[in-house]
């Protein structure tokens, strides 16, 4: 399409200057420009539709560990802004973690593997459900939202917190557990790893992360107004993934005896506690996503599919 092609030559420069910034000697995109042009650009024209500016346009966008849902969000907000002249904001469910201190807390009064961050349970709900709201009001005010330092394990200081000026046209809200959906008690039972199996033996963990999903968790996804999901072939693939981030996390780093980089070993078993969450979006996700953009195993968009709603 011509809209397509004119898109593409205003905002291929941008666009490919980010991807530059997130490529290592060892590791390089491939066939980018195909991603932009054939599915990220469409994408973009499909969300600029339903942006309404009057109230702010929410777009989940979720996907399991290493699929390129920082790259992926990314890239849409460079288009939209550039091309569409939307103002927009994106924000990761990852930066709403609980502090490590109340993670500690957490883990002592519930159970000893919510110190372990990720699942639901261990995000500020809270603030993320005032970030909804005060989003949407008429009186918008400026907005401090917390950033999540990966490498120590815990939120940055308030002075590099984002700044939220203006109300936003677009909120692009990623997270790899975003949109997920509890399971039936009774598929809690079994377990599905060797984490659960030795340190979850009364399914007390389980049954935390399940009833968090069946309250606070479903309210927030609810006022989501699209889900976009980046489908994976398998949780294995994943595994892989994940391990190609934490090499590129390593060598962006610099040498830190603070940071927490995660070794091989460190990086699987961290990976169990995503494990049954991960595999029930596999099943589920594709029934009730807006748009699922299925990944091959070389790490790239194959198809988009756009569910009639």
């Amino acid at each position: 399409m011509q809209q397509f092609s004119l898109c593409f030559s205003k905002v291929k420069k941008d666009c490919l200057k980010f991807i530059k910034s997130q490529e290592t000697k060892a590791d390089k995109f491939k066939n980018k420009e195909k991603m932009i042009k054939s599915f990220l650009i469409p994408l973009c024209f499909w969300i600029s539709k339903k942006a309404d500016k009057k109230n702010p346009f929410f777009v989940g966008l979720a996907g399991g560990q290493g699929t390129g849902k920082t790259t992926i969000s990314s890239l849409i907000k460079i288009i939209l802004t550039k091309y569409f002249k939307l103002n927009v904001f994106r924000i990761s469910i990852d930066d709403f973690y609980k502090t490590r201190k109340e993670r500690i807390s957490l883990s002592k009064r519930v159970h000893p593997m919510l110190l372990t961050r990720g699942v639901p349970g261990t995000h500020d709900i809270n603030m993320m459900l005032s970030f909804f709201m005060q989003a949407k009001s008429r009186k918008f005010k400026r907005l401090k939202l917390p950033t999540f330092n990966k490498a120590v394990d815990d939120r940055f200081s308030k002075k590099y917190w984002y700044d939220l000026k203006n109300k936003p046209d677009v909120i692009i809200f990623e997270g790899w557990c975003v949109g997920a959906k509890p399971e039936k008690n009774n598929t809690l039972n079994k377990t599905i790893n060797l984490m659960e199996k030795n340190k979850d033996k009364k399914k007390i963990w389980r049954k935390y992360v399940n009833q968090q999903l069946k309250l606070k968790y479903k309210n927030l996804y609810s006022q989501l107004n699209c889900l976009i999901y980046l489908k994976a072939k398998n949780f294995k693939l994943l595994q892989k993934w994940r391990l190609k981030q934490e090499r590129k996390l390593l060598l962006k780093s610099k040498k830190n005896s603070k940071l927490k980089i995660m070794n091989k070993e460190d990086v699987l078993s961290f990976m169990q506690t995503y494990q049954r969450i991960t595999q029930n979006m596999f099943n589920n996700m594709p029934k009730y996503a807006s748009i699922i953009l299925n990944l091959n195993s070389n790490h790239q968009i194959k198809t988009a599919l756009y569910k009639k709603r």
